[in-house]
């Protein structure tokens, strides 16, 4: 659960920049024009090993619809195999698409329906994939599949006229419109050969998606908070091969939900538990924050979106981080069955690294 920090818009301007809400803050920063709402933030993070979705794939359970969470980050990492044709060729944005696809059947597809739909099979709820793709339709879908990306870019605070109480007006069509109502050939031609269904009218809509080689990232809303996003930005650094390519690294997505900032960080981090390889972990975490810088896009003059990962109201960090905790299999063994979890902390790599720079 997440708590969210809003305004009226009369008082935006005057009130001073807040720095790291936490809940150690929120008396001092309460106000009679302060409004405080929760929502509820699903991630998940899946390192799937180069390989692509299996035909009997469901992800239901996984994304678990049943609680219906306000927002969905999902990050992938592998989703090709780290291979030198993938790490240095064209990219192969097809294993995303069928992700894609894969989380959009499973998050606009209400739990109950499929629970009871009339084939009452074990594998009725599997999505079923046809072997058949065709590249153009994949990379049409994930295009179709974005609710209004030109506009969720663009800055959405109050108009600098001081006289205006109004927020800068954001056309929008219809939230829930199903992307496919246009009739696109290719669209029915990928829906037809992958045997996918998709509603009419989607409950959750793709705010952003970004790959770089094997990592994967997706954001999704539901339709109703998809007007209260604003200034979304992506940054992605290579932290691989000759420390830059993209087999290694991350993708930063930040945008704010009404007047919070979020960092989503999605990484895959050096591999290895030999010797030098938790320093290797560690630089990476350091250059990370330290290169990660996102553009300016806010025209409010009294109000700056923060640029950096850490300036970030929320900040949740994902992905296949590679941290062990550093003790042998037997010694790990022991603890766990002694319930010693605070030996096991202290032994943590991320909580004696990463914990203190965030």
């Amino acid at each position: 659960m997440v708590e969210l920090i809003s305004y009226p818009f009369s008082e935006r301007h005057s009130s001073a920049r807040i720095e790291g809400l936490s809940l150690s803050n929120f008396d001092q920063l309460m106000s009679p024009a302060m409004k405080i709402q929760d929502i509820r933030v699903f991630v998940a993070t899946w390192n799937v090993g180069g390989k692509s979705p299996s035909h009997g794939l469901n992800l239901e359970d996984f994304l678990q619809v049943e609680g219906s969470s306000d927002i969905y980050v999902l990050g992938f990492q592998e989703i090709v195999p780290l291979s030198a044709g993938n790490v240095l060729g064209s990219e192969d944005n097809e294993p995303a698409a069928k992700w894609l696809a894969l989380i959009s059947h499973a998050l606009n597809n209400p739990y109950h329906d499929s629970m009871h739909s009339s084939d009452s099979s074990p594998n009725s709820k599997h999505f079923k994939f046809n072997n058949t793709f065709h590249k153009q339709s994949l990379k049409t879908l994930s295009k179709k599949l974005r609710a209004y990306n030109h506009l969720l870019k663009d800055c959405n605070c109050s108009w600098d006229n001081p006289m205006s109480n109004k927020r800068k007006e954001r056309k929008y069509g219809d939230p829930c419109a199903s992307p496919f109502s246009d009739g696109d050939p290719s669209i029915d031609e990928f829906l037809s050969t992958t045997g996918i269904s998709l509603p009419k009218r989607l409950n959750y809509r793709l705010i952003a998606s970004k790959q770089m080689v094997g990592i994967f990232v997706s954001i999704w809303a539901q339709r109703d908070l998809v007007k209260d996003i604003g200034h979304l930005r992506i940054s992605c650094m290579g932290r691989g091969i000759m420390g830059c390519l993209g087999n290694k690294g991350c993708i930063s997505i930040s945008m704010t939900l009404h007047q919070t900032s979020f960092c989503f960080v999605c990484s895959h981090l050096a591999s290895g538990e030999k010797e030098g390889d938790e320093l290797r972990r560690n630089t990476d975490v350091a250059e990370i924050l330290k290169g990660t810088q996102f553009a300016r896009i806010c025209k409010s003059p009294s109000r700056g979106m923060p640029e950096r990962i850490i300036n970030h109201d929320r900040t949740i960090w994902l992905g296949d981080l590679n941290y062990r905790v550093a003790l042998s299999y037997e010694e790990t063994r022991f603890l766990l069955e002694d319930n010693d979890w605070d030996s096991l902390l202290e032994k943590d790599q991320v909580g004696s690294y990463l914990f203190k720079l965030l």
